[in-house]
């Protein structure tokens, strides 16, 4: 290129070579990557062609073994199988920097509007039939049709996600490539390379493919084995857990939290005016105590209240303003980051957990342990439904239900999740309107040293519910199956009144236990295996839970509790609403050590 050209790949390489860099895409590439995207141009068609064969190659060489195991296998689908091989008569040369090819999708969407999409658009549950050969050949869709795209679609699923953008914006997106991207194989000896490349001129995605080696006219086009492949290959033993320790390690180093000097508690005049420095509207419209005050000056502050963490711990803090109080722990994102809480948890049950804990595994780490337990159950007839879950967002974002071992590991190359058995016979609610629903109960619990540990819990707790009657069907259908609809546009939020009657004392008492030993196992080693002990640290957190029907140890039918997530600084609306004392108490149980004429119960 020259003149206009070259600042055209100038400007293409600002906006683009960041993503193309972590894609391993050669540079030799991008100049004719940056016309052939300009310029809309896709001449696979001119290099390869797509040949339906009988079964996989025997002949070729490297996959002999993998060859083996998938012999084995059953195909449900009877789908027909293909290749790709090159067609132009001179070959194809890794060298030349034309070797770069464009992929388009077929598909592209987000998990919750998937079904929907397969019934409205028109052609688009055709075409996904006839790529994932499944018999379809009505006009009109169907849900079995439908239901059977949405089993399959996972052999075929890829995903990206926006790196700006609000939460709901950086949710994956899935896509599926065309017929051409779709019939390329995979192999341990790959010929080809690809990768998702979000053009943003024309705000549209492309997959990308380009060749690792050189091949001569009829050679296989092969992409690197995808975790799908690799799961016939696995062991089916269980392999070693995941270090707590090396876990908690490294999420210290991601947070690049400072750890605090040790200091000496804090003592305060018994009639002493606190100013607090907040960010958190909520506190500034509630607190009223004439024990506290508020200041715009965070130097002069005796309480930071901050919705955001705080990261140095010891210089800013412990160092130079050790007197000044504040509403986080160092290392509580051990029980407010989801693989972090059920590793902790399991001190308290073994490597099975405990029994107020659903089964979770880290997808990252733990892979293998979970195939192996999927597949024990599978063997056993045990209920396999399994409720994916991002490490670190809130409010059901990216949060899926499948009973699909082929779902869960496609999951795993979205973003870092658990998995947790999803809870298949849960305590129901009547709603007259409704029927029988699932719902969720929040508490609010108030932590006010780890050493000695006190924990309290506020006396009101509140309950979500589902807008549809419950069973174990229709996966994806948000309104059956979740219970956040506070933040879900166009549905119904249930209240309910007088909650406290709703549960027996025994239901209650057994609660309060779950969150005793939970918090005692997360305080029990020193940071940053626990929550440290920092004196001048307070914090409140939101508990969310389900109850499930189990069986005691005496066969006695009991409402087991079972422990779904932590929450740093909880939206508080609903209690600053309903209860306008909320955050009196909640300062004056925290900094004045004043719990007596507050509504709380101290449970440590």
């Amino acid at each position: 290129m020259s003149g206009d050209g070259d600042e055209e790949l100038a400007g293409f390489v600002a906006l683009h070579g960041a993503a193309l860099r972590a894609s391993c895409v050669p540079a030799r590439y991008w100049e004719s990557l940056c016309r052939k995207l300009r310029g809309e141009v896709f001449d696979a068609g001119d290099y390869f062609g797509i040949m339906q064969v009988e079964e996989v190659d025997e002949e070729e060489e490297g996959d002999e073994a993998m060859e083996d195991e998938l012999k084995k296998k059953p195909n449900p689908g009877n789908e027909p199988c293909f290749k790709v091989i090159v067609t132009n008569e001179n070959g194809l040369q890794a060298s030349n920097p034309d070797s770069i090819f464009l992929i388009d999708h077929a598909w592209t969407y987000r998990i919750e509007h998937a079904r929907q999409q397969l019934l409205h658009v028109p052609g688009l549950l055709h075409r996904m039939a006839n790529l994932m050969g499944i018999d379809f050949h009505g006009e009109v869709p169907d849900e079995g049709s439908v239901d059977q795209v949405l089993q399959e679609m996972w052999k075929y699923n890829q995903t990206y996600q926006l790196s700006q953008g609000t939460a709901e914006e950086k949710v994956p997106v899935w896509y599926i490539m065309d017929e051409f991207g779709s019939r390329i194989q995979h192999s341990d000896q790959p010929s080809f390379a690809t990768a998702p490349l979000f053009y943003m001129p024309q705000q549209i995605a492309y997959t990308v493919l380009w060749p690792l080696r050189d091949l001569e006219t009829g050679g296989k086009l092969s992409l690197p084995v995808c975790l799908l492949l690799l799961l016939f290959l696995m062991p089916t033993t269980e392999g070693r857990p995941y270090s707590d320790k090396s876990l908690s390690t490294a999420i210290l180093a991601e947070n690049k939290e400072k750890l605090p000097i040790a200091i000496n508690p804090s003592v305060y005049d018994k009639d002493k005016v606190f100013k607090v420095f907040t960010d958190i509207q909520q506190v500034l419209n509630s607190l009223t105590h004439p024990r506290f005050v508020f200041t715009d000056n965070e130097a002069e502050a005796d309480i930071l209240y901050n919705f955001s963490h705080f990261k140095d711990y010891r210089l800013k803090l412990s160092e130079e303003r050790p007197e000044v109080m504040l509403n986080q722990f160092p290392c509580e994102n051990l029980l407010t980051v989801k693989d972090c809480l059920a590793s902790i948890s399991r001190r308290a049950g073994g490597p099975d957990g405990p029994r107020w804990l659903p089964r979770t595994f880290n997808l990252q780490t733990e892979l293998p342990q979970f195939i192996c337990y999927f597949q024990q159950r599978e063997r056993r007839g045990e209920d396999n439904h399994w409720i994916c879950k991002p490490w670190n967002l809130a409010r059901s974002l990216d949060t899926h239900i499948t009973n699909s071992l082929n779902n869960i590991i496609r999951h795993r190359e979205s973003s870092p999740k658990v998995v947790c058995k999803y809870i298949e016979n849960p305590v129901l609610f009547h709603r007259e309107d409704v029927g029988m629903v699932k719902f969720d109960i929040r508490y609010v619990v108030l932590l006010r040293s780890v050493k000695p540990l006190k924990l309290y819990v506020y006396d009101v707790f509140w309950l979500r519910f589902s807008n549809r009657a419950f069973s174990l069907d229709d996966l994806d259908d948000y309104e059956k199956h979740f219970t956040v609809m506070n933040y879900a546009p166009g549905v119904t939020l249930k209240q309910v009144s007088q909650q406290s009657k709703i549960f027996p004392y025994l239901c209650v008492a057994n609660i309060f236990k779950a969150f005793a030993e939970l918090f005692q196992v997360a305080s029990a080693k020193p940071a940053p295996l626990g929550i440290c002990d920092y004196p001048s640290s307070r914090a409140i957190y939101a508990i969310d839970l389900m109850l499930k029907w189990d069986t005691s140890r005496d066969g006695k039918r009991i409402m087991q509790p079972q422990i779904l997530e932590v929450n740093f600084n909880p939206d508080c609306d609903r209690a600053c609403k309903y209860h306008p004392t909320f955050f009196n108490d909640v300062f004056s149980t925290l900094f004045l050590d004043e719990a007596d004429n507050c509504h709380v119960t101290c449970i440590v």
